[in-house]
């Protein structure tokens, strides 16, 4: 069992297009990402509810997807602004960051999403 800061419970669901956060069953941020051919995870957005901002949520967020990210053997391209935050200060994903590149952002521009 994982729990923020103010020790609520907080469950990590992954869907097929993002990672959710749960305190207490209610659903409060999500990391949103695409799968590209080359088995790169590009994480582009990440959001989480401001009332529940300050209880480390989006760190968790983040640590839990990008873990399961190594586990499904793919590559992160950190788009996001948080997950790029994170990555630079967790040097433990250093072997499967991949920076993102103008033809990386122009493929995720052509996905719309």
């Amino acid at each position: 069992m994982t729990v923020d800061k103010t020790g609520a419970e907080v469950e990590i669901a992954q869907q097929a297009d993002r990672f959710t956060v749960s305190v207490d069953g209610a659903q409060v941020g999500f990391t949103e990402f695409v799968d590209d051919e080359d088995a790169r995870r590009i994480f582009f957005h990440t959001e989480v509810d401001a009332t529940y901002g300050g209880r480390g949520l989006a760190t968790i967020l983040v640590q839990q997807a990008l873990d399961a990210t190594r586990a499904d053997a793919k590559r992160i391209v950190p788009i996001c602004p948080l997950v790029e935050a994170f990555v630079d200060k967790h040097s433990e994903f250093d072997d499967i960051v991949e920076q993102p590149t103008d033809e990386i952002r122009q493929w995720l521009t052509d996905q719309q999403v």
